[in-house]
């Protein structure tokens, strides 16, 4: 169901179980019963020390409408464009634009959706490119994540990153599109010798550069628990901070000085192409009594209609 390419631990814990176990991973304790999930959001994107222009975008869409929220959850982004001249900063931000716009006005569910969004910006940045030739070969890389309810659902062309933090681990839960981690996959090198490979930056997929693209998804949604933090980057960043350290940074600071201390890392490494980092926490916020009863009386009403219902209500807030 999941691959996960990394695993990084500062404690014990219980690992994610692998794409062959069909589970998902647990923590040491349950979310109890009328408990409901928030997210807090921060997101930080810098230019670096070398580039002139900064080729990311970022974007965070979070609904003010409580039941557009419940319907299409909290939405981020992370694009990291390439191209001459200003071609990266057109097709990443026109990719993030696109993304979001087309996944908030689907019909869809949310992984069909995520993976149409996509679609469409592969779409629009190739019409844009036809339309202007100082933009010909722009494209960029898409890593988009949607909180909804109890569950994340992801969509994923290139080699920006998505991690999740969780008791005291670290995980990558993106797969890598590029030559390098081919390598890695068929055995060639080792994780190491790719970290400092000269192709590593050699991208097999990409939004935008051709008509038909592979959207990388999850085969199922994954659960979420309170205490989950979740980091999308872009290469800028994890080819400069090890997965260690992006553990340490998040759990030993707030969400906002942890971006902002991932970024300084990076610049003081060199900074040799933009810094973009999103960092989304999953928070328990507790329902009242009075909803917790309306759900157990509904949830009642439907186990005595014969209407299958979840054991307990999770929802974004």
């Amino acid at each position: 169901m999941f691959s996960f390419f990394k695993k990084r631990a500062a404690a014990k814990a219980k690992a994610p179980e692998t794409a062959q176990s069909q589970s998902p991973p647990e923590t040491e304790e349950e979310v109890p019963t009328g408990v409901a999930f928030d997210v807090s959001v921060i997101s930080k994107t810098d230019v670096g020390c070398v580039r002139e222009l900064n080729e990311d975008s970022v974007y965070v869409l979070r609904p003010d409408s409580p039941e557009k929220r419940a319907q299409k959850g909290v939405l981020v982004v992370v694009c990291d464009g390439m191209g001459g001249h200003a071609g990266g900063e057109v097709a990443s931000q026109l990719a993030v634009t696109t993304i979001a716009e087309r996944y908030m006005n689907s019909s869809q569910p949310v992984a069909p959706a995520l993976r149409a969004a996509l679609l469409a910006a592969n779409h629009a940045i190739l019409e844009k490119a036809k339309r202007d030739s100082s933009l010909k070969g722009m494209g960029t890389t898409g890593t988009a994540l949607v909180l909804r309810g109890s569950q994340a659902y992801y969509a994923h062309v290139g080699d920006s990153r998505l991690y999740l933090v969780r008791g005291g681990s670290i995980y990558q839960m993106s797969e890598e599109h590029s030559a390098v981690m081919e390598m890695v996959r068929r055995g060639l090198i080792s994780p190491e010798e790719a970290r400092g490979h000269p192709q590593k930056n050699v991208i097999l997929r990409a939004i935008g550069t051709q008509p038909q693209v592979e959207v990388a998804l999850w085969d199922e949604p994954f659960p979420l628990r309170a205490g989950d933090k979740w980091i999308l980057c872009s290469d800028g960043l994890s080819d400069l901070v090890e997965d260690d350290e992006l553990l340490v940074a998040v759990n030993l600071h707030g969400l906002d000085a942890a971006g902002d201390s991932l970024v300084a890392m990076a610049r003081s490494r060199g900074g040799h192409d933009n810094i973009s980092v999103i960092i989304v926490e999953v928070l328990p916020v507790q329902i009242s009594e009075t909803e917790a009863e309306e759900k157990t009386a509904t949830d009642e009403e439907n186990i005595n209609a014969g209407v299958p219902v979840e054991t307990r209500e999770v929802k974004i807030t």
